[in-house]
C-alpha cells in the first residue's frame, strides 16, 4: 500500500518505481508528424542514441531507426492524427535501484497529440521576452541533451506567465545567453546571424540545425556560432527562437528594444520547401 493524497491505494508501479518518475532517468525527443512521416526522423534518432550513450543506457537491438519511425507512424494512425500531430518518444531506464541502477536495459513510451497546422505558420502576433536569472544553465554535455529534468524550463514558465512575458532567455553560469525555455536562440545583427555554440550549455536543438543549414546557403548572411551576450541583444535587428514544433517564432520585443522579422520570414519559406522535399 502507499499514500496518495491522504488517501491509502495499491502500490503504482508506474508512481513508486518508474526511474523516470523518482530520478528523473529518462531522455525525450518532441517530434513533428505531417501527412503520414515524421520530418527530421534521422536527426531526431542520432541525437535520441548520443543521449542513451551519454547517459549510460543500453540500447536495445530493435532501436532501429525504421523500428522507432514505424511505431510512430501507427500510433498516429490509431489516433487518427496523420495529417498532423505532436508526438513524444520518452526512453527511461528500467526499474529497480536507487541512484544506482539495478540495469541499464530501457523502455519506451510515446504519446501523440493532434496539430492544427501541417506547415509552418508565421507567427506575427506580439512576442515579448526577458531574462530569466532565478537559475542558470550548466555549460555541460548533460545540458545539450532533451532529459525528464526540465526543472529551470518549468520555473521558468511560471516566471514567464507571472510577468507577462511570452517567454524567458536563459543564461549560463558566465551570464551569457544559452537558449530560450522552449528552443534555440538566433540574433541578427547587421548581415550576422549569430546562435550559441554547444559549449555554452545550449541544447543541440533539431530545428536549429535545419536553420543553421538553410542560413548558410543565403549569400548575404555571414552564420556564426558564438556566445552571445545580454548586451549584445539590445544591438540586435532580430531576435528568434526555434523548435521542430513551431518552426521559427520571432520576438518582438525585449525590455523596450523592438525588433524586426525580415530574416525570419525568409528562413520560414525555406524551411516550408525542405520540408515539402522530406
Amino acid at each position: 500500500m502507499i499514500n496518495l493524497n491522504g488517501n491509502l491505494v495499491e502500490a503504482d508501479s508506474v508512481l513508486t518505481h518508474n526511474r523516470a518518475f523518482l530520478y528523473g532517468d529518462a531522455v525525450f525527443e518532441t517530434l513533428k508528424l505531417v501527412n503520414g512521416k515524421v520530418l527530421f526522423m534521422e536527426d531526431h534518432y542520432f541525437r535520441l542514441m548520443a543521449s542513451m550513450r551519454i547517459i549510460r543506457m543500453q540500447i536495445p537491438m530493435n532501436f532501429t531507426l525504421e523500428y522507432l519511425e514505424e511505431q510512430i507512424i501507427q500510433l498516429a494512425e490509431l489516433n487518427s492524427c496523420s495529417a498532423s500531430c505532436r508526438v513524444r518518444l520518452t526512453v527511461y531506464r528500467n526499474d529497480g535501484g536507487y541512484y544506482l541502477p539495478l540495469t541499464r536495459s530501457v523502455s519506451f513510451l510515446i504519446s501523440v497529440k493532434p496539430l492544427g497546422n501541417q506547415v509552418y505558420a508565421f507567427a506575427s502576433e506580439p512576442y515579448e521576452v526577458d531574462l530569466f536569472k532565478d537559475f542558470y544553465v550548466t555549460k555541460q554535455l548533460l545540458s545539450t541533451i532533451k532529459s525528464t529534468n526540465r526543472l529551470i524550463n518549468t520555473v521558468g514558465s511560471i516566471f514567464a506567465e507571472e510577468n507577462g512575458y511570452q517567454n524567458c532567455l536563459l543564461l549560463n553560469e558566465e551570464k551569457n545567453v544559452v537558449e530560450a525555455l522552449n528552443g534555440n536562440l538566433f540574433m541578427l545583427i547587421g548581415n550576422r546571424l549569430t546562435t550559441p555554440p554547444l559549449s555554452e550549455g545550449c541544447l543541440n536543438g533539431v530545428m536549429r540545425k535545419q536553420i543553421l543549414t538553410i542560413a548558410k546557403k543565403i549569400a548575404e548572411i555571414e552564420v556564426i556560432e558564438e556566445p552571445i551576450s545580454p548586451f549584445d541583444l539590445q544591438k540586435a535587428d532580430e531576435l528568434f527562437i526555434t523548435n521542430v514544433i513551431s518552426g521559427i517564432q520571432p520576438i518582438t520585443q525585449y525590455r523596450k528594444k523592438e525588433f524586426e522579422s525580415v530574416l525570419a520570414k525568409v528562413l520560414l519559406e525555406k524551411l516550408n520547401e525542405a520540408v515539402n522535399l522530406l
